[in-house]
């Protein structure tokens, strides 16, 4: 019998298979998964390099599989001030001044998650804000949503934006009554600071060094980059494809370019990046923004203003450009927070079936916030999969969530369907929408099974019929995932034969309680038969 490189002992591992973890001993060859038996029968693997990890009560699982973030802005992020614990404009550009006095060399002083909406006063910042404290060196911030930024004046100038600058097609500039920008882009106007995030080679690669550790530690070992934003295109593929080569891409990644109408690039990509690790994996593009700032697209008008948002593009535009992908053979993923949105995206999808034939697509709509029931059953009939964030439900005080004024009290029940949806027999995968909320998949699975937020509100959850189980959390973020990039037979589950991808928690969440969720950390993680995460505390007995 060949000896196992790995094994992994313990008392609990979800399998995914059943609802219920089961005891055992998972068995890695290589980079697969060879057995999956019993502790007793384990010990004949054993050989003299066999590495064996006894875990006990703590949780075995497959890695997860974040099926919707975004890796370049991410990464950036975690290098850069987080604006999250403002609470007024003057607070968040004294947050930016104290980082950037740590970073003089920095030639931009980038920023994330701040939110005017969570502010004292819920009004749109200025640059001059940011203007009396940083005059003289550019400024970056993206807002909490990921679909605005604010900008110091200096970043204007560098950028080339003033009252002259047209606005791009579902872009927003905002200008003061004499017709000056006052610092702030919406949506597609934020391709007029793209040039601001191209970093120095050694810069990029550094920040993915960063990410992939990050992954690792949250046992992530594989992820679906959204590269396309709003109207720009974030990542370097080929810095990816040199990872790979060089052995030092330690999560699996499936990236997606943007759907506009010309495939001759996409078709490029398809041809050249088709491995294991590094797998082009689609189209992508946006049919809506969000609920938040009035832009996602409604079937009726928000609540708190007369306005049901605008299509990101033509409807007839985008259904002519999801026909032309799926009748080469592309799969497509589209933005749709609005109820109308998601909607145009199954229109759009039902419509290219009708011209080209059906086949096995799996064409994906994205985030889902809101959903009219009527359209639910579509996802399961038109095979289409329903990606959806569960921490993007989380709010800091539920009883002023945006959601609930934007849409009133009985459109706010059709907010994050995931049970409806589940019911309907729709294929779901969960992902985080990193850096837009934290990478941790634990928050998303905390939130998809409590469905309350930081401050345990509403109590018993919101939408409480949409609660799901733990077991089928775990499957949206593995195996719902494997099966969105046509990986569901090498991937997503412990099974023999299957890829050698595992997490290890250091609890059993299957004999705690839901709140314990929050408080697991991650053992150990493993891709590719390799470990590239292990805990320092980890008990670990290495059989020599």
């Amino acid at each position: 019998m060949a000896k196992a490189d790995i094994i992994l002992k313990g008392n609990a591992i979800f399998t995914g298979l059943t609802d219920e973890p089961v005891s055992g001993a998972v068995i890695i060859q290589n980079n697969r998964i060879s057995d999956i038996c019993t502790e007793e029968k384990s010990k004949t693997y054993i050989g003299t390099q066999t590495k064996v990890y006894s875990f006990n009560d703590e949780l075995i699982l497959p890695g997860f599989h974040d099926f919707h973030l975004h890796l370049f802005l991410g990464s950036l992020y975690a290098d850069s001030v987080s604006l999250i614990d403002a609470k007024s404009e003057q607070e968040a550009a004294a947050m930016v001044k104290e980082f950037a006095d740590q970073r003089p060399d920095d030639p931009w002083i980038f920023g994330f998650r701040w939110y005017h909406v969570h502010w004292d006063q819920h009004t749109l910042p200025s640059r001059q804000t940011l203007d009396e404290l940083i005059p003289d060196r550019p400024v970056l911030l993206v807002n909490e949503e990921g679909h605005g930024i604010w900008l110091n004046t200096k970043a204007m100038e560098v950028l080339g934006i003033d009252k002259q600058t047209p606005e791009p097609a579902f872009g927003k500039i905002f200008k003061d009554e004499s017709g000056e920008p006052i610092g702030i882009l919406y949506e597609t106007a934020i391709s007029l600071a793209q040039e601001a995030f191209r970093l120095p080679k050694e810069k990029e690669e550094q920040l993915l060094e960063q990410f992939l550790n990050k992954a690792a530690k949250f046992g992530i070992t594989s992820v679906s980059d959204m590269l396309p934003l709003t109207g720009y295109e974030l990542g370097d593929i080929h810095l990816y494809k040199q990872f790979e080569e060089e052995g030092k891409l330690t999560t699996r990644i499936n990236f997606l370019t943007v759907l506009n109408g010309n495939l001759d690039y996409a078709k490029r990509v398809r041809r050249a990046f088709n491995s294991k690790k590094l797998k082009f994996s689609g189209l992508k593009q946006f049919l809506d923004g969000v609920p938040a700032t009035y832009t996602a697209l409604m079937l009726e008008d928000y609540t708190d203003l007369p306005t049901a948002g605008e299509p990101f593009l033509p409807p007839e535009t985008i259904k002519k450009w999801v026909a032309e992908a799926d009748r080469e053979g592309f799969r497509v993923r589209l933005h749709a927070c609005g109820d109308g949105a998601v909607q145009l995206g199954l229109d759009a999808y039902e419509e290219a079936m009708e011209a080209n034939g059906r086949r096995d697509a799996r064409h994906t709509i994205e985030h889902i916030e809101v959903i009219d029931p009527d359209d639910i059953p579509r996802f399961s009939r038109l095979g289409v999969i329903a990606s959806m964030q569960p921490e993007h439900m989380n709010t800091e005080e539920f009883a002023s969530n945006v959601y609930l004024s934007r849409l009133g009290k009985e459109r706010s029940r059709r907010t994050w369907s995931i049970k409806s949806l589940q019911d309907s027999q729709a294929h779901l995968a969960f992902g985080s929408d990193y850096p837009i909320v934290e990478i941790n998949p634990l928050l998303g699975i905390y939130r998809a099974v409590t469905r309350e937020n930081i401050n345990d509100e509403p109590k018993g959850g919101w939408n409480p019929n949409e609660k799901i189980k733990l077991a089928d959390a775990l499957r949206f973020y593995t195996l719902g995932s494997a099966y969105g990039v046509f990986a569901e037979d090498e991937l997503g589950t412990l099974e023999k034969g299957k890829l050698a991808d595992l997490t290890v928690l250091d609890r059993n969440l299957f004999a705690l309680p839901a709140k314990d969720i929050l408080q697991a950390k991650v053992k150990l993680t493993i891709m590719d038969g390799m470990v590239v995460y292990e805990h320092a505390q980890s008990e670990k007995l290495a059989v020599k």
